[in-house]
């Protein structure tokens, strides 16, 4: 991870950390999950709004205002309200897409679920997708969310990522390390 990178991942965690004890104290997690979800939607449907948040050519008054009033203006949870006021006065909105990230892991977590990202090279069936949720729910011990995507490229086979593991069973894999071992080979 580049320096930058590393520096906003732990500007978000912190902000998320206060956010979810604070909406954990005032039993709003609903409230919290509900605005993550709006906001959320917010910014992917509206490139104004990204812009808004990271542009260094808005002054920290701008956007503070501006925020505000779509916050209010959306019902977000009296806690995710004040922590992107106090976010704009910071200059630290630029981390609104990575806080919301972290925030639906500390949400997924606290249920006790955890999101496992599938690629295959066709689309799973239900069935394919069940069975694969509960095999993995059996070894990680916490209830699991498929989230599939398809990539013909992999040719065959199952990329599964939970977490900080990753399991590459897919065909093409497997012919790049065929692949190798015939160079040491010859």
């Amino acid at each position: 991870m580049s320096e930058p990178a590393s520096i906003s991942a732990g500007i978000a965690k912190r902000y998320a950390t206060a956010i979810f004890e604070i909406a954990n104290e005032n039993n709003n997690l609903g409230g919290l999950e509900s605005s993550i979800s709006d906001l959320s939607a917010a910014l992917d449907g509206n490139a104004d709004l990204r812009n808004l948040l990271s542009s260094p050519l808005v002054s920290r008054e701008e956007q503070e205002a501006a925020i505000v009033a779509l916050a209010k203006k959306m019902g977000l949870a009296p806690v995710m309200q004040n922590s992107l006021a106090l976010m704009a006065q910071k200059r630290r909105l630029f981390v609104v897409p990575q806080l919301l990230a972290v925030l639906r892991d500390m949400l997924a977590d606290a249920r006790g679920e955890v999101v496992a990202d599938v690629t295959s090279a066709k689309a799973l069936t239900k069935t394919q997708s069940d069975k694969l949720a509960k095999t993995l729910s059996e070894r990680i011990g916490k209830t699991v969310t498929i989230n599939a995507t398809v990539d013909e490229t992999i040719i065959g086979g199952l990329v599964v990522k939970v977490g900080s593991k990753m399991i590459d069973s897919s065909i093409r894999s497997k012919l790049n390390s065929l692949q190798n071992a015939m160079k040491e080979v010859g």
